[in-house]
């Protein structure tokens, strides 16, 4: 029986062998972990199908794989002789995605196309792709197919595997071939810089990106080219939210929950999205309209061994201070051991990177699209400042709001940020009890 890797989710069509638990020789039971894979953000545990002895692997801890690659053979009483795909069962560590769809049908040979050969002969327009799934574009540019060519069918133009199926069977019919008459999507960004030997001047060590790495750059890279970035600064006297944290920190202990600074940016986050609620849509530019989210789904920046990553907290507004002290540390202590689901980490609408706890001041947080803000918390200080004519010492927390200017205009910024501080400023206690 040969074992292949399953389809790990939507969007998720590769990944690198993070352990093998078996090898050649082996006994192995059904459902019994055979090896871990890490994609995107999440590692899964990837399950034998069927009992029977390893007889061959064919990959290796390091290995980047894709969907439909051989893993390793079985052989036995209980393995088939048919090949067959593992079954992906999630351990929380990722979502379980659509079936993989039916391969496509081949591309046809070469031909000439008529001007009325059907509904796809005119040039493709100009402007960007229409809305599609990361498997579709990943697809198309595979064929050679620009997406702008295609005619989706579902809201907006947003294309789907049948509007896909529709243009290559097209293609097929006027005999043809995608690659040789348009050229291939490419990624936005620029290209990549060319390598430098450095050892020319010195002893190195090299390590190899992992995916989460790999995935962390490229989604920077397409935020910060793609997305028009402005920053907002500014600063919050917090030291009636320290008072509070310092009153209420044991009694949440034995309810256990920790109250920090972050529960608090939530709640005061929350209140002012919902006076704002332009910074807590996204934009989808192929349909050329904003989408007003009525929920309120929180990203939190959480800095683990691995890499930045960012689960969600999801109706933010609905929760207690206490819920919201709970499920930060859970998502923070998940996030840190990789026992994040996919789900836990997608649906958010405004994020919140808080480096309080490792120092700095201010700093420009790059936007997590599709959102279209994000709030950086920096360390907060004593300092002597003027409050009613007179000097006292206050604790100030410095803010930086980096939003999407094609959306919020500086204004709106400004005015956001003046009721979030306000939310901070004048936290009410009661809020607080349990």
């Amino acid at each position: 029986m040969d074992i292949r890797l399953p389809r790990l989710g939507e969007g998720a069509d590769s990944g690198t062998v993070a352990s093998i638990f078996v090898k050649e020789g082996d006994q192995v039971k059904k459902d019994q972990p055979i090896l871990e894979l890490e994609s995107e953000k999440a590692v899964a545990s990837i399950p034998a199908p069927e009992s029977g002895t390893v007889s061959k692997l064919h990959v290796r801890e390091g290995d980047t794989i894709k969907v439909g690659q051989l893993i390793l053979t079985l052989t036995g009483e209980s393995a088939s002789a048919a090949p067959t795909r593992a079954e992906y069962v999630p351990d929380r560590d990722a979502d379980v995605g659509p079936p993989e769809p039916p391969p496509l049908p081949p591309a046809a040979t070469p031909g000439p196309v008529s001007a009325d050969a059907g509904p796809y002969s005119t040039p493709a327009p100009e402007g960007p792709p229409p809305a599609a799934s990361p498997t579709i574009r990943k697809m198309a540019r595979e064929l050679g197919i620009d997406l702008r060519r295609v005619k989706g069918s579902e809201r907006g133009g947003r294309i789907v595997m049948d509007d896909l199926r529709r243009y290559v069977a097209w293609l097929q019919e006027t005999a043809f071939k995608p690659r040789a008459a348009m050229p291939a999507e490419t990624p936005s960004g620029p290209a990549p810089s060319p390598a430098v030997d450095f050892s020319r001047w010195g002893t190195v060590r090299v390590q190899k990106l992992t995916t989460l790495r790999r995935t962390i750059s490229n989604r920077m890279v397409e935020s910060w080219t793609r997305v028009p970035h402005v920053t907002q600064f500014d600063e919050v006297d917090v030291t009636r939210i320290l008072a509070l944290r310092k009153a209420y920190a044991s009694v949440y202990e034995q309810q256990g929950a920790k109250l920090t600074v972050t529960s608090f940016a939530l709640r005061a986050v929350t209140q002012a999205l919902k006076l704002h609620p332009l910074m807590n849509a996204s934009l989808n530019e192929a349909a050329g309209e904003l989408v007003f989210k009525q929920y309120y789904h929180i990203g939190l920046a959480v800095d683990t061994e691995h890499g930045l990553i960012v689960p969600v907290i999801r109706d933010a507004d609905t929760k207690s201070m206490k819920q919201l002290s709970v499920e930060v540390q859970q998502l923070a202590d998940k996030a840190r051991q990789r026992k994040l689901a996919l789900e836990e980490m997608q649906g958010g609408t405004f994020s919140i990177s808080n480096q309080g706890g490792i120092g700095g001041g201010a700093f420009t947080p790059i936007i997590n699209a599709p959102e279209v803000a994000i709030l950086g918390i920096g360390r907060s200080v004593a300092r002597p400042v003027v409050r009613e004519g007179k000097i006292v010492e206050r604790t100030i927390l410095p803010l930086g709001l980096s939003y999407d200017h094609r959306v919020i205009d500086g204004a709106n910024a400004a005015r956001f940020m003046v009721d979030l501080i306000r939310a901070f400023e004048q936290f009410d206690e009661e809020t607080v009890k349990i």
